[in-house]
């Protein structure tokens, strides 16, 4: 888009990609975004091993360090910006930072480890941050409806929960349109 002096610019937002550890956020933000995604992923070192919890992704041997951006335009008036967090909990002190102006998360669940997704949650419930679960289907982990995860989370009803591929730019999409969805009833209720 080529912006002329006198053309309105886009409104653009924030929203936070958030889960425990090889969840797949990572994923999620490089198959949706349209520019090419600043991914902060290393490798990792025998300094994880005890510290991280790679049960059930023992085959991952990347983590993210920082961030993951990417960039979805909507339209011509809508600008989503993606911040994918880092996973484990030595990383937790960057989320404040990454959180800051965020109108909304996603949290990526994986149904092998749910438990994964606990600190996730309550970090952005304590914060009053509108959030939506997002379970990444990944293959050969047994399946659950939405309703069996939201009670297995302990979950709100008024928050969504969908299923979806990380993989698959569709997928990604259709669970964007959700949180969006879920922002506008939540503002349209205040």
């Amino acid at each position: 888009m080529d912006y002329g002096p006198c053309d309105e610019l886009p409104s653009s937002y924030k929203i936070l990609v958030a889960g425990g550890f090889g969840v797949g956020k990572t994923t999620l933000v490089s198959s949706i975004s349209e520019i090419r995604p600043l991914i902060t992923e290393e490798i990792l070192t025998g300094a994880s091993i005890g510290v991280d919890n790679t049960q059930g992704v023992e085959a991952k041997n990347t983590t993210t360090v920082a961030l993951d951006f990417g960039r979805i335009t909507i339209d011509e008036q809508l600008v989503l910006y993606l911040f994918g967090t880092p996973g484990q909990q030595r990383f937790l002190f960057v989320w404040d930072e990454l959180a800051y102006g965020a109108i909304g998360a996603i949290i990526v669940a994986d149904t092998r480890r749910l438990a994964e997704s606990f600190a996730s949650i309550d970090y952005f419930e304590q914060r009053g941050t509108p959030f939506l679960v997002a379970v990444n289907c990944f293959e050969g982990a047994r399946r659950y409806d939405c309703d069996e995860i939201k009670q297995a989370l302990n979950l709100d009803p008024a928050i969504p929960v969908c299923q979806f591929d990380a993989r698959s730019r569709a997928s990604v999409k259709s669970v964007l349109i959700g949180l969006v969805q879920h922002l506008m009833a939540r503002a349209e209720e205040n």
